[in-house]
Order: C-alpha cells, then sequence, then structure tokens
C-alpha cells in the first residue's frame, strides 16, 4: 500500500499516487514543510512506490560542516561522507528536526551549507550510467542552504533533466530558496498534523502510549518531529513548560522586574534550538488561551491537569492580548533565525507581552 504508516496529508499523497499512477512525475519538485511535519517521510514512500521497492539511485544531499564524526576542509567535504550517518538516523526517524541532524553529523553548534563541492558530486552522479532501471533520483533536504554557485551549477541539470532524471526539494523556509531554482520545481504544501494525527504517528509508528503521545502533541505545532524531541527531553519540555507558566503568572500579576527575570531565563538556554522550542510551545500555549476566551474549551486541546492555569490566564489577559503575543512571540522567533542577541530578543518580547496583556 502506498505511503503505509504515514498518517495525514491524504491530499498530498493521492497527489503523489496520482502521478506515479499516470505516468506524469514532474522531474522537479519542491515540498514546503513547517520542520519535522514529514515531508522526509513522504518522499521516501513515493520513492519506494515509484521505483518498486529500494532503489540504489537515490542520492541525498544536506547541509554539512566539518565536525566531530566527519574531518576535513570544508570546501572539500561532500554528503557521501555523512551518508551512513544520515540513513541511520533517516532510518530511526524520518521527521527529524535540523538539530538533531547536526548532532548526529557531529556538528551541534555549526551551521551546515549545501557548498559547491557537493554541487559537482551531484553533477557527477548524474553523469554515471544508472545502476538499474527505474528513476535517478536526487533528494536535496534544504536547499535555502545552497550558496549562489551551487544552485548555478545545478541549475542546467534541473532545467533540462535526462528522461529519468528527478530532483526532489525539501525546504523550511522556501522563500530563501533561490528563485532561479524554485522557479523550475513544482511546488507542494506538507501540511502540519492536527494534534490527533501526531498522537497516531506517535502511537502506531513509535510505539508511544497514548498518555505519552498526548502530552508531545500538545507541544507539537502539528509536527510530529517536535512531539518526538519533546518525548526526547521529556525533563525540558516540563522545564520549558513550567518558565511559560512563570511568565504568564509574571505579567497578568503585573510584576514587570520578575517578567524580566524571566526573559532572562529564556535568554541565558544554552542553545538557540531551545529558545526556539519555548518560542513553538509558548505560542501554541497562548491559542489555548485565544480558544478559552473564544468559548471555544471543548478544541482546545487543554488536558484537565492545567485547566485552572488555562482559565484564569483567559480571564485576566485583555481581549487582543493574544493576537498581540503571537505576534510578538513570531518576531522573536524570526529574530533568532538572523541571530539577533538572545538578551535583546528575549527583553524586547517580554516587555512587550508585558504591555499588552491588558489591552
Amino acid at each position: 500500500m502506498a505511503f503505509e504508516g504515514i498518517i495525514g496529508n491524504d491530499d498530498l499523497k493521492r497527489a503523489l499516487s496520482g502521478m506515479i499512477a499516470g505516468n506524469r512525475v514532474p522531474h522537479a519538485m519542491m515540498l514546503y514543510e513547517n520542520e519535522g511535519c514529514g515531508a522526509l517521510a513522504i518522499v521516501m514512500e513515493f520513492l519506494k512506490e515509484l521505483n518498486k521497492g529500494h532503489h540504489p539511485d537515490v542520492h541525498y544531499t544536506f547541509p554539512i560542516t566539518s565536525g566531530t564524526k566527519v574531518k576535513g576542509e570544508v570546501k572539500n567535504l561532500v554528503c557521501d561522507m555523512f551518508l551512513q550517518l544520515w540513513l541511520e538516523l533517516a532510518g530511526k526517524n524520518p521527521y527529524f528536526l535540523e538539530s538533531e541532524l547536526s548532532e548526529a553529523l557531529g556538528f551541534e553548534k555549526k551551521k551546515g551549507l549545501i557548498a559547491v563541492a557537493e554541487g559537482k558530486a551531484i553533477i557527477q552522479k548524474l553523469s554515471l550510467t544508472s545502476l538499474s532501471d527505474g528513476y535517478r533520483s536526487i533528494v536535496i533536504w534544504l536547499p535555502e542552504r545552497m550558496n549562489a554557485e551551487t544552485a548555478n551549477k545545478l541549475l542546467k541539470a534541473i532545467e533540462e533533466p535526462a528522461t529519468n532524471d528527478l530532483f526532489i526539494l525539501i525546504t523550511h523556509s522556501p522563500s530563501s530558496v533561490l528563485q532561479t531554482i524554485s522557479s523550475r520545481c513544482q511546488a507542494l504544501r506538507v501540511l502540519p498534523l492536527s494534534k490527533e494525527e501526531v498522537c497516531r504517528t506517535l502511537e502506531q509508528r513509535f510505539g508511544y502510549s497514548h498518555e505519552d503521545a498526548s502530552f508531545a502533541a500538545a507541544f507539537s505545532s502539528g509536527s510530529v518531529g517536535e512531539a518526538l524531541y519533546a518525548l526526547s527531553r521529556r525533563e525540558e519540555t516540563s522545564a520549558t513548560r513550567e518558565l511559560f507558566f512563570t511568565l504568564m503568572e509574571n505579567i497578568v500579576s503585573r510584576d514587570y522586574l520578575a517578567t524580566l527575570e524571566t526573559g532572562d531565563v529564556i535568554a541565558s538556554m544554552d542553545s538557540r534550538e531551545k529558545q526556539k522550542a519555548f518560542c513553538n510551545f509558548a505560542g501554541e500555549c497562548i491559542r489555548k488561551i485565544f480558544m478559552l476566551q473564544q468559548g471555544l474549551e471543548e478544541i482546545s486541546g487543554i488536558m484537565p491537569q492545567e485547566r485552572d492555569f488555562y482559565v484564569e490566564m483567559a480571564g485576566k489577559c485583555g481581549r487582543s492580548f493574544c493576537r498581540s503575543s503571537l505576534d510578538i512571540i513570531g518576531r522573536a522567533a524570526q529574530r533568532l533565525e538572523r541571530n539577533v542577541g538572545q538578551k535583546i530578543i528575549f527583553c524586547n518580547m517580554v516587555s512587550r507581552m508585558f504591555g499588552s496583556v491588558r489591552q
């Protein structure tokens, strides 16, 4: 059965199956997902169905740099040097987050790049005779990390591919992909999953209990990858929840100094990934407060043991607070991506939330 074990995105799965059945597979596709929402899992199943099983001419490209597991000059590194590490991670969890890939490849505190050496390696692969019948597929994970020189090397291959060459790009930021590349691809959206779909995926594919799956789905923002990350670091996740609760209690009690101190705690987290996870979780909690204010408790996803907190916040926050705060938190997350100083980001974030609570 096509896409066996993949829950959610039924329209996309039908469209991909229709491409195969009708022999109408485009030579270049770009799947856009929020991180961890299943694009790689879908692509792996699509290629298996397309090629009637696993195929030797499926090649993976992803951002890399020198680290503890593979060393050397960055300009000479290619993804094949990391391939076994990639396959091990993708085999266990194709919903992995970028931070988890960096950890698996051994460069936790560095940002990978798809550099010109990898572009040359792809062109070399395309110049060789296929090992068997079927499609020769190049899967590029995070093409937004491709520099202009690499993109220019690949442009002709994407524009004028050989008969059975297939490019599949998976991006978290389509606007950051070079327009010369993205304009040659058929765009496909991988939607975030509902909490119920995240929960079912955790139970059925990864074997978690319903209680654990429900706990993680509440942190997920529709991303199985985020949910799995929350489960793998449950103590950190619980600390994140307590930190958000403390922030909100300080804000509604009008204790500005304590609010700023909470902002300092967020800024002192030891990685931007943890700070980004806090922003994602805070946004999800704000949405729950908004749901209560709108009389939609039955679909809010609030766990019984947390209901009193959310009811209190919904009563004490102004009617425009949630919309304002979602925008404030979203801007903080964007600034994290741009490497703005964390202390500046989170001092500004909590101050603005404090100022908007009664609006």
